[in-house]
């Protein structure tokens, strides 16, 4: 069992690309949804993003395993229950989301953005990296712009896909970089 705190994090993060593969599965459930706002109906956007949402779980593992990452983390790591607390804080708010929804069809996605946002808050103490507060600050503050300007919601869900998907690149990025950096000084310690 890992009880040191860095030890846990450094196992999440190499367990799950530092969290990156489910930031890109997230943006691929926006951009969906943003396809189907524009094509479609926003009742029909909303459910997209709701089934997107129950999907990003499986599709980061898939991702994961494409580029070779374990896609779980060692038994025992105590960060593991945050992790879930934070999916069912996750699943919890997505009534005051659908209430939103129900009162003006444009605060769906802005509401959603604030709970996925805080959502990432945690994920910094769970990876131990500061890009989550970066991710979540953006998130909740996209969230106030989008509904201040009132704008449509396929641009709404878009502007959260592309944010998301933009701040995977650089997870990714960061964490590919960093194994290759700790693998440079593994090799110079022999």
């Amino acid at each position: 069992m890992l009880t040191d705190i860095k030890a846990a994090q450094a196992d999440m993060r190499a367990g799950y690309l530092s969290g990156g593969a489910g930031i890109l599965a997230s943006s691929m459930a926006w951009l969906a949804a943003a396809v189907v706002a524009w094509r479609g109906t926003s009742d029909q956007a909303v459910l997209t993003l709701f089934a997107g949402g129950v999907l990003i779980h499986p599709v980061s593992l898939v991702i994961c395993k494409l580029l070779r990452a374990p896609g779980g983390h060692t038994k025992g790591n105590p960060l593991a229950s945050l992790a879930g607390a934070t999916t069912f804080w996750l699943i919890f708010s997505l009534p005051l989301a659908y209430a939103a929804y129900l009162v003006r069809a444009q605060w769906f996605f802005p509401a959603m953005l604030l709970v996925i946002g805080g959502r990432y808050l945690t994920f910094a103490t769970l990876y131990g990296m500061r890009i989550y507060w970066a991710l979540g600050l953006v998130l909740a503050s996209g969230a106030y712009l989008i509904a201040a300007s009132k704008l449509a919601p396929p641009l709404a869900a878009a502007a959260g896909g592309a944010t998301e998907l933009l701040f995977a690149v650089i997870v990714l990025s960061g964490h590919v970089r960093g194994r290759s950096e700790a693998g440079d000084r593994g090799a110079g310690a022999d």
